[in-house]
């Protein structure tokens, strides 16, 4: 579902696996239908730049079940505590073509980036035998640069979601830095942040 409470159903394309919604209508526009199936989706920016309200968003996208494991926040409705576990005990919790990781840098800061990749590469294992998709939060300025490139590299699409002020006012904009396989889009997507959640513009309009 959107964030206007209507449905965000997956968007076929012609002689490609069917794609699954984003969860965002504007961002399913830019990525020609949402993300091909199987993939691992890394979105990062601050605390504060939107990347925990676009993972509830995908995670939230009605028709389809999911699993949103919280380690660093408060839990809400429907979502798992994992904040006691190992990430090698995630993986038997993970449930439905919709699994959110929240957040993968807590996991880091516990366990280290090796145990983290370590979870990725089981975690994408299980992605492809069930066409699911992982997305997992990692947030800037927690890390250092070669832990940044090791997780990128990890993940098969990366989105940075950055908020930018300009005298009186808050720009916010999402970019995709990578899909593997494809070619990443050229343009930013601006977006604002709603009490429905996140809403990102195309041409001439926010959806």
């Amino acid at each position: 579902m959107d964030t206007k409470g209507q449905i965000v159903d997956d968007i076929p394309i012609t002689g490609k696996p069917k794609k699954r919604s984003t969860g965002i209508v504007g961002l399913n526009l830019l990525l020609d239908g949402g993300f091909p199936p199987s993939s691992i989706i890394m979105v990062y920016g601050t605390p504060l730049a939107g990347v925990d309200l676009a993972a509830m968003q995908f995670w939230k996208v009605e028709g389809e079940e999911g699993t949103y494991l919280m380690n660093d926040g408060d839990v809400e409705t429907g979502m798992q505590d994992v904040s006691d576990l190992h990430p090698d005990m995630y993986l038997p919790q993970m449930v439905g073509g919709r699994i959110v990781i929240d957040s993968l840098s807590t996991i880091i800061i516990k366990y280290g980036i090796d145990a983290a990749l370590k979870f990725l590469r089981h975690a994408r294992e299980m992605m492809q035998e069930r066409s699911a998709n992982l997305m997992f939060i990692v947030y800037t300025d927690v890390h250092t640069p070669v832990e940044m490139t090791r997780i990128m590299r990890a993940a098969d699409i990366v989105l940075e979601f950055k908020t930018e002020v300009h005298q009186n006012e808050i720009e916010r904009t999402l970019a995709v830095h990578k899909i593997r396989d494809s070619a990443a889009p050229q343009r930013l997507l601006p977006f604002i942040i709603t009490d429905r959640g996140i809403e990102a513009s195309t041409t001439s309009r926010v959806v």
